[in-house]
């Protein structure tokens, strides 16, 4: 990608009996656009007694997105949501005032080997959405737009871009492209583009201003209107960013706010079990202490 302003490595964190790959928050740049949070997930493989159970846990503030090139998730919410997420469809969760959920192998996958590989997504929301009602949408592989053009292909994921619109339901200018190359191929793309943008090479490379750069990384632009790079043969990139905020975010465990009152308020909710029950579920994921690392000032 032309003018590069940061790279960003993928770091390894923790996410309870699995580890991923930490892309956003970073401490030299927390978002881009309105995406705070970037975490690689796998490629992971699971012996049939190995299974993902993330119990039920908060979030306000923010949308998640899923997005999953291999494995399965079965999804749970206090919205009454039970959805399974596949590879190629969206699970955009819209936490607002406060959701609880739960993340686990589905129950015809758990006694089996496996894997599992994908992206897991937080966008903050605007300041005068951050308190809306809680929503959940499930968009299936056949409803997000993809095309072709000079035998590259496309699909927009997330948001708007090149005059096409995904269903998945945004609350702010933003976008999240696919890009795949079977040959090596000049991607201009710059026009199409709002705001911040940021590039992540899942597979392959692509190559900027002489320099080559593979895959576990994150491109940060300058200026996302400059966004041009070469894609090699048989790559995948994601492309995404949007308008930022004018007001800064923090951020703790799976709170984001504007203010820290109300990341107190939100873990002191949590501690006094004042957020919805995910019935059914009993195995609660407690709150942390303090992370100062995910902690950002406006």
């Amino acid at each position: 990608m032309s003018n590069i302003n940061i790279i960003i490595e993928e770091r390894p964190a923790d996410i309870g009996h699995f580890l991923v790959g930490r892309l956003l928050p970073f401490r030299d740049k927390r978002m881009v656009g309105p995406f705070i949070f970037i975490d690689h997930m796998g490629p992971a493989k699971l012996s049939d007694h190995e299974n993902i159970d993330i119990g039920p846990h908060p979030h306000i503030g923010l949308s998640t997105l899923t997005y999953l090139f291999d494995g399965a998730i079965l999804h749970k919410d206090t919205l009454g949501t039970e959805v399974e997420i596949t590879p190629g469809q969206v699970n955009w969760m819209t936490a607002g005032k406060g959701i609880v959920h739960s993340e686990r192998t589905p129950l015809h996958l758990r006694h089996s080997d496996k894997t599992l590989h994908g992206l897991q997504i937080w966008v903050a929301l605007p300041q005068d959405l951050a308190e809306m009602e809680p929503t959940f949408y499930h968009a299936a592989a056949d409803e997000i737009p993809a095309w072709e053009t000079d035998g590259v292909a496309y699909k927009l994921i997330a948001g708007a871009a090149f005059g096409r619109q995904s269903p998945v339901p945004v609350y702010s200018p933003l976008f999240f492209l696919e890009i795949k190359s079977p040959t090596t191929q000049t991607i201009r793309i710059g026009d199409e583009l709002v705001g911040e943008a940021g590039l992540y090479i899942l597979e392959g490379s692509i190559e900027s201003e002489g320099f080559t750069y593979e895959p576990k990384r994150i491109l940060v632009a300058k200026n996302s209107q400059l966004c041009e790079f070469v894609i090699h043969a048989n790559s995948t990139v994601y492309v995404f960013g949007g308008e930022p905020f004018p007001e800064g975010r923090h951020i703790y465990w799976n709170f984001v706010a504007t203010s820290l009152e109300r990341i107190e308020q939100a873990k002191q909710d949590w501690r006094n079990q004042n957020f919805p029950i995910l019935a059914g579920e009993t195995d609660v994921i407690p709150l942390p202490p303090d992370l100062s690392n995910l902690k950002q000032k406006p």
